[in-house]
């Protein structure tokens, strides 16, 4: 394609050379320059790719786009105020604008976004409509899965993903949309069709990503003006500030008001062996009773927003409900079959409040002993560890100790930090410092009506020991443990 189309979207302007040359790729990162590329120049908390213009060069990129001043001869010099936002319209245009072609659905909010996610997509697809994912686990398109490194990843990695999806049938994608995504401009380039609000509480605040409250807020607020049809969480108590600057087509509302346009109520949870889910009934957009297959009162939210956004499709009560109940979220208090009248989860929980979070809900299903399995990273901070070894000893039954991304420390010192929070407690313990070995121990010794959750690595498929990053599925070890398919 060239130069000159690729720009001509964007708020750049070319200030040195020919706009008739053809741009054989777009790049960011100097390590992935091929000839005749564009090499966009970020610049981010730790680098500043202006720096890395030479190297481009030597490697063969024949335009680049820059923020600043750059004195550089035999090569057209793109300028713009900023490269993110170049980058995102810029790559849209290089994949023919491929957010044009699907229905698009962006998510944002501090939690649910990934279990919200999932939900629709298992909605839609029950009614025969193809959906991809992006997010927290990667790129999904039907069961293949790409791993990305962020919940929303750079601006060309989206639309490239956008253009993959169209190509094999897709016909809706749904994005999480994270308030880093959006103040680095990666979704850019995107009008969503349809913008929902999940909720809002104090994260990410301090270091490079958010210096205060306000600006987390902000952000956040900012899908609701590229989006025509807004859907929030009428219960959250900053829905009116993410929507006080809105300039959606439509607005509408879920939660448990009686002022919700879609409405929750007669909520309870269901608890049987191998299967902790929540029922809820709703009334207003939508009239009909609901299991979901995923424990915690607050997955009524995030089954009512995935609700909300689906009853604007072609999908039928039935749908809805097959799609409720029986998705499921790799990683996210994920029911694992096991051989007996226990349930086994998988969870990701690697700190102290999701640690919290995950424990108390499960203590609403009552169950016999609640037995909580799980270790902490190494080279990371030794807080982290006291905090989770409290809050499992204060909440669960029995806590078994074990390895989880040892890295370069030696497991038995991460160990010891866990038992100096437990030590504040009552609670039960045993250490197992193979994992392995762990997981056989609470399958082994589990009772009829006992809840055991393997907390930590939940999507990880990886151990990381001494820098060397070996293949670790938990699913693959449960399977060996017990025989057969799990």
């Amino acid at each position: 394609m060239k130069l000159s189309k690729l720009i001509a979207k964007a708020d750049c302007k070319l200030v040195q050379g020919s706009g008739d040359i053809e741009i054989s790729d777009i790049v960011y990162d100097s390590r992935k320059v091929v000839k005749d590329c564009l090499f966009v120049c970020l610049v981010g908390a730790n680098f500043d790719g202006h720096t890395f213009i030479d190297a481009a060069i030597e490697k063969g990129a024949s335009a680049v786009v820059v923020s600043e001043d750059v004195n550089i001869e035999g090569i057209s010099v793109v300028k713009t105020a900023d490269t993110r936002k170049a980058l995102a319209l810029i790559s849209s245009e290089y994949f023919g604008r491929p957010s044009e072609s699907l229905v698009t659905i962006g998510i944002t909010g501090t939690k649910g976004k990934t279990t919200t996610a999932f939900m629709i997509k298992e909605i839609l697809e029950k009614g025969g409509i193809k959906t991809g994912v992006i997010g927290t686990l990667g790129i999904m398109i039907g069961n293949e899965l790409t791993k990305t490194s962020n919940t929303t990843p750079q601006s060309y990695e989206i639309q490239k993903a956008l253009r993959d999806m169209i190509n094999k049938g897709c016909k809706c994608v749904v994005m999480e949309v994270s308030s880093q995504g959006l103040k680095l401009y990666r979704t850019d380039g995107i009008y969503f069709d349809y913008g929902l609000f999940t909720n809002l509480s104090h994260d990410h605040i301090g270091g490079v990503e958010h210096a205060s409250m306000e600006e987390y807020i902000e952000c956040k607020s900012r899908l609701f003006k590229q989006c025509k049809v807004g859907i929030v969480n009428i219960d959250d108590k900053v829905t009116p500030t993410i929507l006080e600057h809105n300039t959606c087509e439509k607005v509408e509302n879920f939660g448990f008001s009686e002022s919700a346009e879609l409405r929750a109520k007669n909520t309870h949870l269901i608890s049987k062996a191998g299967y902790i889910g929540v029922h809820f009934e709703t009334e207003g957009n939508i009239d009909m009773s609901v299991d979901v297959d995923i424990p915690g009162k607050f997955n009524v939210y995030n089954a009512l927003g995935a609700m909300a956004v689906c009853r604007h499709f072609d999908v039928s009560e039935k749908n809805m409900y097959d799609g409720m109940s029986e998705v499921k979220v790799k990683g996210r208090v994920e029911t694992v079959k096991v051989k007996g009248n226990y349930t086994l989860l998988i969870d990701y929980a690697h700190n102290a409040l999701s640690m919290e979070n995950v424990l108390e809900t499960l203590r609403e299903y009552k169950p016999n002993r609640l037995i909580t399995l799980f270790g902490a990273g190494g080279n990371r901070s030794k807080d982290r560890r006291y905090e989770m070894g409290e809050i499992s000893g204060k909440l669960s039954d029995l806590s078994v100790i074990t390895e989880d991304n040892s890295r370069f420390e030696d497991v038995m010192d991460i160990i010891a930090d866990i038992k100096i929070g437990l030590s504040k407690t009552n609670g039960k313990y045993v250490v197992i410092p193979d994992r392995t070995e762990a997981i056989r121990y609470c399958i082994e010794n589990a009772q009829d009506g006992d809840i055991i959750v393997l907390a930590g690595k939940g999507h990880e498929d990886y151990q990381d020991k001494m820098g060397v990053k070996t293949h670790y599925d938990e699913r693959e070890v449960v399977r060996d443990i017990i025989g057969g398919e799990v």
